[in-house]
């Protein structure tokens, strides 16, 4: 059985939240989640984050009946939301430029299959490890990856928060995809950089374990980024792959 819980918070400096997100329970053992970051700097971006999660929520019964594929299904998801993101964009000169980040998985008691685009983050902590499963796209990440800079000098660059890839923003979008088995006892943390910018990983890995129910941990790790700043939308799901014979934590708040 799984178990989820999401929570998002407007933080304490932004004036509106420009994050999203939502779980989709198709079944005990079948989960559908997505954490979308409207893009700061850009114009409309809580609409570009809502407009993600609102044509991927309405539009997984289609692709599930389709009998397609998971990969195929997120891949499609995803470029759909692309386009109906772009072409809104387009025809509303308020909103141009306007583009989110997107984590949409499926998660099953066997296997989580990944889609990401941006810097928004899922981690996978198993047997009181933590573990980042996707790769940020940002300018920062390319020059650590290339050796320009260090991942200490990455925490402090003044371009940061600048995403090399969105959603919405390019008639065609290029997404990261992954296919990754778990286990029962298994967390899954996805969550915007709101989170992962102000609490560090083994942070996270510490709270997710403790005992207590999932809505107990997500709002607690909500606190601990407001109390590390909150400058900015703190949005996360934690989901909890249940024992054979365990009903796991207390159920937490799902949407």
């Amino acid at each position: 059985m799984l178990k989820a819980s999401f929570q998002t918070d407007q933080g304490k400096v932004r004036s509106h939240n420009e994050d999203s997100g939502a779980v989709i329970q198709i079944s005990a053992s079948d989960v559908f989640a997505v954490v979308a970051d409207g893009m700061g700097g850009h114009n409309a971006g809580d609409v570009a984050s809502q407009m993600a999660v609102d044509y991927i929520r309405e539009h997984i019964d289609t692709y599930i009946k389709e009998k397609i594929e998971t990969p195929n299904i997120i891949q499609s998801l995803i470029e759909d939301a692309n386009t109906s993101i772009y072409t809104y964009a387009n025809e509303h000169p308020e909103c141009h430029g306007m583009g989110t980040t997107v984590v949409l998985l499926r998660a099953t008691e066997d296997e989580v299959s990944l889609g990401h685009v941006g810097d928004s983050r899922c981690y996978h902590i198993h047997d009181q490890t933590i573990r980042m499963l996707t790769d940020d796209h940002t300018l920062v990440n390319e020059l650590v990856k290339s050796g320009q800079i260090t991942t200490e000098e990455a925490e402090y660059h003044p371009r940061k928060h600048v995403v090399m890839r969105s959603v919405g923003t390019d008639a065609k979008v290029r997404i990261d995809n992954l296919n990754y088995s778990w286990e029962p006892g298994d967390y899954l943390l996805i969550c915007s950089d709101g989170l992962s910018n102000k609490v560090p990983a083994n942070l996270m890995l510490e709270v997710a374990t403790e005992d207590g129910s999932l809505e107990d941990k997500v709002n607690q790790l909500v606190k601990m980024a407001n109390d590390a700043g909150g400058e900015d939308n703190i949005t996360l799901i934690l989901l909890y792959n249940g024992l054979y014979n365990d009903v796991g934590p207390e159920e937490g708040a799902s949407t």
